[in-house]
């Protein structure tokens, strides 16, 4: 099923490679996923104003820290329960069959992150949010391979942090709306309460999925007005609102006023006060597996699920093709990262061939077939790794509102083919004209991008091409 270049391959020494031996344990790697929810590329690190998390990027900027920034990361489907699905398994949207967030049922749970892990020997938890609308018409239920799973479900925006149900071990529960109940301290008590029960004499595997920053970005008690005055990366007017050479369903957007732009302003800055409570169980996690003397054996991968567009392009959500929506922050520690930030292009779906190419050095577990590829070179080498991709396939199989759309996103350039013919060409870097980082002017059909066109329309089909035949 894999398609693209392949997995790097497994290698087949036991000892993680740059760890001092005399620090070697018998045990795997431990694996830390932290997956916000709706998050902004430019807050992880903060283009502009305070940091919105700002221990770890305190860490992330130590020499010693052994952090990897991968800065051009990006999801193969810019929406919650594609995304989540594609995660678990390193699988694109079209082959987990999860292509939009009514979809998550049809995800084949038997066969994800988290059987292969606890078929290799790890003690596994997830503690948040797993697939939208779960459990279905199922009744409360523990999906296989969890040891420990709290699931929070969403009946609407007023339980995104408060008054909330949870399935936790497959029994349904209520939390409510004391100070302690709000979602991400909530949650990231329980993703402690996991590592301190976690038996020592094996590894763990642990997706801590809080739902912030999600709408309606409330932010912790303690957190609200933190950012009050503070700049924000508020979008231009032209950015907001110049949609000419856009597929039809954009043109067809009102407008973005003064006032809602005012308005955005503000929900962008609350989105930051929201991630403040996700550093603080960060870092509280990451403390906590140093107290296990752990950390020299431990994975830590920290991403969202898709970005937010707050009104580029007239556009407010999620689903489209543009930076806004198919950009996540990714940063990862390892026992033998040295500090760096890799420019190379990776993707959601290369998280799970990285964890099975890494564990299974240490457990000779077989990995399953994925479609991304493993980030263990940059892990081992940083942005020297001789490993490179010509672009990603970017897609979405559309809704009532937003229709489909396929795009491939290369270092220079995004193409967009849409569902109306619609094709978008946007030159982000300046490499043939002026730079379009906020891909405002439509290049397509112009006569100084006609190579360039050609060139990434042929990318783009063989991209799709190869997704088909795998």
């Amino acid at each position: 099923m894999a398609f693209g270049l392949a997995m790097c391959a497994v290698a087949a020494a036991a000892i993680l490679p740059g760890v001092d031996h005399g620090a070697q344990h018998a045990l795997p790697l431990n694996v830390l996923i932290v997956l916000t929810d709706d998050q902004t590329f430019d807050t992880l690190p903060s283009t502009v104003g305070p940091a919105a998390m700002p221990w770890l990027e305190s860490q992330m900027t130590r020499p010693d820290g052994h952090w990897v920034t991968f800065s051009h990361a990006f999801l193969d489907t810019p929406l919650c329960c594609p995304s989540r699905a594609s995660i678990l398994t390193g699988l694109t949207s079209p082959h987990t069959g999860v292509e939009t967030n009514t979809d998550g049922f049809d995800l084949d749970e038997s066969a994800t992150l988290a059987t292969w892990l606890d078929d290799a020997g790890y003690t596994t938890g997830l503690i948040g949010k797993y697939l939208n609308d779960f459990p279905w018409d199922r009744g409360p239920y523990t999906p296989p391979g969890w040891d420990r799973f709290v699931a929070k479900q969403n009946q609407g925006l007023g339980t995104t942090y408060y008054d909330y149900h949870l399935v936790d071990q497959g029994v349904e529960a209520v939390v409510g709306h004391a100070s302690e109940d709000y979602a991400t301290t909530y949650l990231a008590d329980q993703a402690l309460g996991f590592l301190r029960a976690a038996p020592t004499d094996a590894p763990w595997f642990l997706m801590f999925t809080p739902t912030a920053p999600h709408e309606p970005w409330l932010p912790a008690p303690e957190d609200r007005g933190a950012f009050e005055g503070q700049p924000v990366p508020t979008p231009s007017e032209r950015v907001l609102n110049d949609v000419r050479g856009k597929p039809a369903w954009i043109q067809a957007l009102p407008a973005i006023t003064d006032d809602e732009r005012v308005l955005l302003t503000e929900r962008l800055r609350r989105e930051r006060e929201t991630l403040l409570a996700v550093d603080r169980g960060v870092r509280a996690l990451t403390e906590a597996v140093e107290a296990r003397g752990e950390l020299d054996r431990t994975l830590i991968i920290v991403l969202t699920d898709n970005g937010f567009s707050f009104g580029e392009h007239r556009w407010q959500g999620k689903r489209c093709a543009y930076e806004e929506c198919v950009r996540t922050p990714l940063v990862m520690r390892s026992p033998w990262t040295m500090t760096s930030t890799v420019d190379d292009l990776v993707m959601n779906v290369d998280l799970a061939p990285t964890i099975m190419d890494l564990v299974s050095s240490t457990t000779g577990a077989a990995p399953m077939a994925t479609d991304g590829m493993s980030l263990r070179p940059w892990l081992e080498e940083g942005p020297a790794a001789p490993v490179s991709r010509p672009g990603v396939l970017l897609q979405y199989a559309g809704d009532d509102e937003v229709p489909p759309w396929t795009a491939v996103r290369t270092h220079d350039f995004t193409f967009v083919r849409n569902a109306d013919g619609t094709m978008e060409l946007y030159d982000l870097t300046g490499a043939v004209g002026p730079a379009d980082p906020h891909q405002v002017r439509n290049r397509a059909g112009t006569t100084p991008y006609a190579e360039v066109q050609e060139r990434l329309n042929a990318l783009l089909t063989s991209l799709v091409a190869a997704q088909a035949d795998g």
